[in-house]
Formats: C-alpha cells, sequence, structure tokens
C-alpha cells in the first residue's frame, strides 16, 4: 500500500497544468485516472495499451446508442462505460509522464482515437434521434450536427493552438485557473456529454440536456477562436 501511494504521488507531481480544465476534469476525471494509471503503473501496462482500454469502454457503448432503443439500463451502463474510457483517457497521458515513455506515436495514437470518439458520439446521438426519438420537429435532427461541428472545432482548435503557442519564445506558464474558470468551462468539458446521457431513458430529458450543452459548446466556439486568435498574434 506505502509503494502504490508513493506511484500516486509521483504521477500527481507529472500532473498535467490546471489551466483550461473544468471542474469535472480537474476533481473527478484527472483523480479517477491517475488512480487507473497508478494501477497500470504496478501491472507494468503501457500507455498505448490504456488508451486502447479506453477505447474498448467507449465505442462499445457508443454503438449501442445507435443500435439499442434507449431505457434506463442502456443509459446507466452508456454513461458509465463512456465515464471510465474518459478516465482512461487521462490515465494514459499520465502513465506516460509517470514512466517517462511519452513518445509522438502514443499522442498520435490518442489524439486519433479522440477525434474519431467526439465524431462518432454526435453521430449515434443523430441515429438515435432518428431510430427512437419522437422529436418535436424533425429540425431537431440538425442538433447533433451543429453539436459535433462545434465540439470538433474547438477541440482541433485547442490543440493546434496549445502547439502554436509553444513556438513563441518567453510564454510565461500556465497558472491555475480561478475557481470561476473551471465552473463556467463545466458545459463544454466531455466528461459532462458522458454523465448527460444518463438521462437517455427520458427523451424529453435527453434532448432538453443535450440542446443545452449545444447551445453552450457553439458559445464557446466562438468565444474560443476568438480568445486564440488573439493570443498567438
Amino acid at each position: 500500500m506505502t509503494e502504490f501511494a508513493e506511484v500516486l504521488r509521483q504521477l500527481s507531481a507529472a500532473q498535467k497544468p490546471a489551466k483550461g480544465a473544468s471542474l469535472y476534469t480537474r476533481f473527478v476525471n484527472r483523480p479517477a485516472g491517475r488512480l487507473l494509471a497508478a494501477v497500470a503503473y504496478r501491472a507494468g501496462a503501457t500507455p498505448n495499451q490504456l488508451t486502447v482500454l479506453g477505447a474498448l469502454f467507449t465505442f462499445p457503448a457508443l454503438a449501442a446508442v445507435a443500435l439499442v432503443p434507449p431505457g434506463p439500463t442502456l443509459a446507466v451502463c452508456v454513461a458509465a462505460s463512456l465515464a471510465v474510457g474518459f478516465a482512461l483517457d487521462a490515465a494514459d497521458g499520465q502513465l506516460a509522464r509517470g514512466q517517462r515513455s511519452g513518445s509522438a506515436s502514443g499522442e498520435w495514437l490518442d489524439h486519433v482515437l479522440d477525434c474519431v470518439k467526439i465524431v462518432a458520439l454526435h453521430l449515434v446521438v443523430l441515429v438515435s434521434f432518428y431510430r427512437f426519438f419522437t422529436l418535436p420537429s424533425p429540425v431537431f435532427l440538425l442538433a447533433p450536427m451543429v453539436f459535433q461541428l462545434a465540439a470538433v472545432v474547438i477541440f482541433f482548435a485547442g490543440i493546434l493552438t496549445e502547439k502554436l503557442k509553444r513556438r513563441i519564445p518567453g510564454e510565461a506558464a500556465p497558472a491555475s485557473p480561478p475557481a470561476l474558470r473551471s465552473v463556467l468551462l463545466l458545459p463544454v468539458d466531455y466528461g459532462l456529454t458522458c454523465v448527460s446521457f444518463l438521462f437517455l431513458g427520458r427523451q424529453d430529458v435527453f434532448l432538453a440536456v443535450y440542446c443545452a450543452l449545444l447551445a453552450a459548446h457553439v458559445l464557446f466556439m466562438a468565444a474560443f477562436l476568438v480568445k486564440w486568435y488573439r493570443e498567438l498574434r
């Protein structure tokens, strides 16, 4: 147990900066990922193995959304599987930093699977809406398409901005964000999207929550793009 605690301490010391992280990522997903990374460290697993394991939790759950009529049992299973997959997504990076085994190929694999995950999530919601939901209007079929657009733009532009800012000489290390910033970022946290699937069994509630998250993503996308462009000028 003492050795496990020491591994946790080492992983915590190698933690990514908290800037840009919402409450869920900072206080739920990263701590959960740290525990999983510590278990993997003791087991001798590699970061890429954790990345693949996360995909094995995520993609079957997404397939179930498109193939199985929504209900309470499916909702809990999907939300739990997506949350575990997200925690493993945090664990692979923490394990790589803890082992000092990070590689370009590992980062590439992680980002590619993240991209596929984001695209697939809203695609399966669209299929579920079409097959199983009684929508107030066919216009609501556009919601997953717009959500997908906003989520992909935020993901890609965020990574690109981070890469380009490293080229700027004298760029200060990011400070920990204030609590209010972490709260404000919560609606665009992928973890909250995972949690929203708990309402999948209640069509009206899930539709309302999904559309609220969609609106938040569109607003934040516009704000982020302006902010990131100015930071790179």
